[in-house]
Parts: C-alpha cells; sequence; structure tokens
C-alpha cells in the first residue's frame, strides 16, 4: 500500500461514516487536511507516518478513520457549560500550533525545552484543546484551567507493562486516552518509578497515546531507548518527541542518545558494559 492508496482508503471508510466534511491532500507534505464543512474546522493528518504501519496493521486504518471522526464531531458549535467541563492537561511537542486557523491563541503552559502544556476539554470518546475565546466563554482563566486540569490528571489510572532487556528494564504506560503522555506530569508517579530504577531513569514520549520508562542500567539499554523512541516517534499519529529525558531531583532534562547497535536483539550478554 502506497500513500495515495492510504489516502483513499482512509476518505472511503470515512465516508461511510459521515458526509459532512472536505479534504484535501498536500502531495509534498504528504498531509491529509479534513475538514467540517459548516464551519472550516479540521485536522491534519500526516499520512507518512502511517503508511507502513497500516501495512502491518490493517486495523490501524480504522484507528485513523475514528480519529478523524470523533475529532470533527467534536468540532461542531455547541455550547459548552463550565460546570460540565472536565478539563486534562495534554502535551504537544514545542512545534505544534500556537493558535487556532481561526488565529485564537491556545490556553499553554512551558513544560520542557521539547515540550508544551495544552489543555483540553474531554468528551470520553476525544478531546477539544482549550484556546482563549473557549476559556472565555467558561468563565475561567489559565490559573484556573491550570488547577483543574493537573487535579484531573492526578486521578487518572496508571499501569504498565514491564519488558526487560539485557538487564535493562522499560516500563510502557498506554490506555490510548488521549493522555498516555500527559502522565508525565504526574511527579508522584516519575518519583514512584525513580525508586524502582537501580540504573538511570530515562522519560520518553515519543507520542501522545504512549508513556516510555526505561532503567537504564547498561550501554546496551540506553541504545534500545533510543531505538524505541525514533520507532514511536515514526509511528504515531499526534509525534512529540523522538529524545528521552533523563529524570533526577525532580527534574525532567532531554538527552540526545546516539543508538549504535543497529538490532539490540543479535548483542549477546557478554557484551553489556556498565555505565
Amino acid at each position: 500500500m502506497n500513500i495515495f492508496q492510504l489516502k483513499n482508503k482512509v476518505l472511503k471508510k470515512l465516508e461511510e461514516k459521515r458526509v459532512d466534511f472536505n479534504a484535501d491532500f498536500n502531495r509534498d507534505k504528504e498531509m491529509l487536511r479534513v475538514e467540517r464543512k459548516d464551519n472550516n474546522k479540521g485536522l491534519n493528518v500526516s499520512l507518512s507516518k502511517a503508511v507502513d504501519k497500516s501495512k502491518k496493521d490493517e486495523k490501524f486504518l480504522d484507528e485513523i478513520v475514528y480519529y478523524i471522526d470523533e475529532t470533527l464531531e467534536r468540532m461542531k458549535e455547541e455550547e459548552i457549560k463550565s460546570e460540565e467541563a472536565v478539563i486534562y492537561p495534554v502535551i504537544r511537542a514545542t512545534s505544534f500550533y500556537d493558535e487556532t486557523k481561526e488565529g485564537t491563541p491556545f490556553v499553554k503552559d512551558e513544560h520542557t525545552n521539547e515540550t508544551d502544556i495544552y489543555y483540553a476539554i474531554d468528551f470520553k470518546n476525544s478531546y477539544r484543546l482549550i484556546d482563549e475565546t473557549l476559556a472565555a466563554s467558561l468563565g475561567m482563566k489559565q490559573e484556573d484551567i491550570r488547577t483543574l486540569a493537573e487535579n484531573n490528571m492526578k486521578g487518572l489510572k496508571i499501569s504498565y507493562n514491564k519488558e526487560t532487556i539485557q538487564g535493562n528494564d522499560f516500563y510502557f504506560v498506554n490506555y490510548n486516552d488521549g493522555y498516555d503522555a500527559s502522565r508525565i506530569l504526574n511527579e508522584a508517579f516519575l518519583d514512584e518509578m525513580y525508586e524502582k530504577c537501580t540504573g538511570e531513569m530515562m522519560v520518553g514520549l515519543p507520542h501522545q497515546d504512549v508513556l516510555i520508562i526505561a532503567d537504564a542500567r547498561n550501554s546496551v539499554g540506553y541504545d534500545i531507548m533510543a531505538q524505541m523512541m525514533m520507532k514511536y516517534f515514526a509511528e504515531g499519529l499526534t509525534p512529540i518527541t523522538s529524545l528521552s529525558f533523563s529524570y533526577r531531583e525532580k527534574k525532567l532534562e532531554p538527552v540526545f542518545i546516539l543508538g549504535k547497535q543497529k538490532d539490540y536483539n543479535k548483542r549477546g550478554k557478554n557484551d553489556e558494559t556498565d555505565v
């Protein structure tokens, strides 16, 4: 399947769900733009990042269509009541849009050199990023939004799958609720994981639907983390950063890891080196 075939399949499946949209495909950027017809609000989907995964997993095509459909549904004009609004923080890359298509700035805070914190109203199956106009309609200041989001984020469940590879432990948080990366803001959770680590604690948020924590005990661990970050970053519909963060003394510091071992599965245990 090439990128044009993927684009056609996405639009065909989307048309089975709704017809109130317009679509435009940018060949140079390999970006699909889908907008509502009634208010021209929409989203961009990078198909270049999705085509490889779609080849391996046919269900991923359905995930793309579901994501577009739910996002368009939430972009229809409707009144949102402040007492009913459930707000969560959402992590995005610093290169993410600062404002809506209409030019209204999003409500956001700085996080790291690689990431910023945006805020979103949750609709169970999707969410809507809060801009200054929406915040004003809710009668809320940025400080109010931040406080609500922080409190709600602490209530998000956190569990993980663990995988040990050549002496290094990797933990994966993957609820697919749109807030996996947001869990990096839960300091109590990070401190709990820090206590588990006997090596250097590395944290990664390659895209919004996964949070990776590594207990890197040897040089192979750093190579594996670098490979994982690049792989997940390339596959994510909402990529954030391919860089990992070192966590110590309650601080996140971006770390560039140059993965030298191309296939860590081929490296023997005797080749591990403590760092």
